[in-house]
């Protein structure tokens, strides 16, 4: 019974296992924080390229006009 409850104590004292919970909630944040990002900023340079394709009055999506 002690070596099981040594184990668990040890389990509880050690700062190991809190630094990787730690970083992996950095990253999750930091994944989170870049979708929102470009899901933001993906319609305004949507919109940009829409913008600009519509100000050359010849402009043929895919390609160059002959």
């Amino acid at each position: 019974m002690t070596r099981i409850s040594a184990y668990f104590e040890g389990l509880f004292h050690s700062e190991r296992g809190a630094t990787m919970v730690e970083y992996s909630l950095v990253v999750v944040m930091i994944g989170v924080v870049s979708l929102l990002v470009v899901g933001a900023l993906g319609v305004d340079v949507f919109g940009q390229f829409d913008g600009a394709q519509g100000a050359y009055p010849g402009a043929v999506p895919g390609g160059p006009t002959p």
